[in-house]
């Protein structure tokens, strides 16, 4: 999901991906990333709508299609309940590259993930002397 968010991918295809059920990997999915399947893509879009926003002068409509909205209303609706300001007013606040720019996300959001049971749900099993 992390590379291909702009395409329009759905629970069945995800699930069929993995080869379970969609309902299966729904709670799977939950369980180990914290948010549901669909939460977790609206919020790699947002975080690349974000950064595009920021280090780029493409239009909001180019923004929207390149994180994979099909719709520039529901992409600015999304993105002012995400965070809470407009996409425009969030570029005009928040232009130019920043330092975390140079750091991919998704490492600082894994490093800084703290896993409940393990990073895949595992069992942590302590072995006494």
């Amino acid at each position: 999901m992390d590379g291909r968010y702009a395409e329009p991918l759905d629970l069945e295809a995800l699930a069929r991906a993995a080869h379970v059920s969609p309902r299966h990997f729904s709670r799977s999915f939950r369980r180990t990333f914290g948010e549901t399947p669909h939460q977790y893509l609206l919020t790699r879009r947002m975080e690349r709508a974000c950064h595009l926003l920021r280090t780029t002068d493409m239009q909001v409509a180019d923004v929207c299609l390149a994180v994979g909205f099909r719709s520039v209303g529901s992409f600015t609706t999304t993105f002012s309940r995400h965070m809470g300001i407009s996409p425009t007013e969030y570029r005009r606040r928040n232009g130019g590259v920043s330092d975390t720019d140079r750091i991919p996300l998704c490492f600082i959001k894994a490093w800084t993930r703290l896993p409940v049971g393990g990073a895949f749900g595992e069992e942590i099993t302590r072995v006494d002397d």
